[in-house]
């Protein structure tokens, strides 16, 4: 395989690239304290028309919202682990690569290749 790199051109990339990612995990950030804050707050639905109060019960909203999160909780933590695979694959083969190690370059671009293990916290847990 012949490789043409130019380093400029790929830290380049890679400064948008982590600039982007910054946003993105800002915003992930965000919804996991505002989405639930929002459900907590999005009142329920109680016989007679009442209030539950505080911890007295869920509403369709608040449940609607805490399946929504449930829903893309995995997504986005992927893509954020896809990213920074991804960036430090980029960073590792160019370095190898004007090192003149052509292997290692190949082996790092292999490695972020390779679908990223997600965790989730409480996951597995019952």
């Amino acid at each position: 395989m012949d490789w043409d790199i130019k380093p400029s051109g790929v830290q380049g990339v890679v400064n948008k690239t982590i600039t982007a990612a910054e946003g993105f995990q800002k915003a992930g950030k965000s919804l996991q304290t505002e989405l639930p804050e929002a459900a907590k707050h999005a009142g329920t639905i109680t016989p007679g028309g009442g209030s539950a109060g505080e911890g007295g019960g869920m509403g369709p909203i608040a449940g609607a919202l805490g399946e929504l999160m449930k829903a893309h909780e995995y997504r986005l933590a992927f893509i954020g682990a896809r990213t920074e695979a991804s960036l430090n694959g980029a960073i590792n083969a160019t370095t190898a690569y004007v090192q003149g190690n052509i292997e290692q370059a190949q082996n790092a671009q292999n490695q972020a290749l390779k679908e990223p293990k997600v965790e989730l916290p409480g996951a597995g847990q019952k």
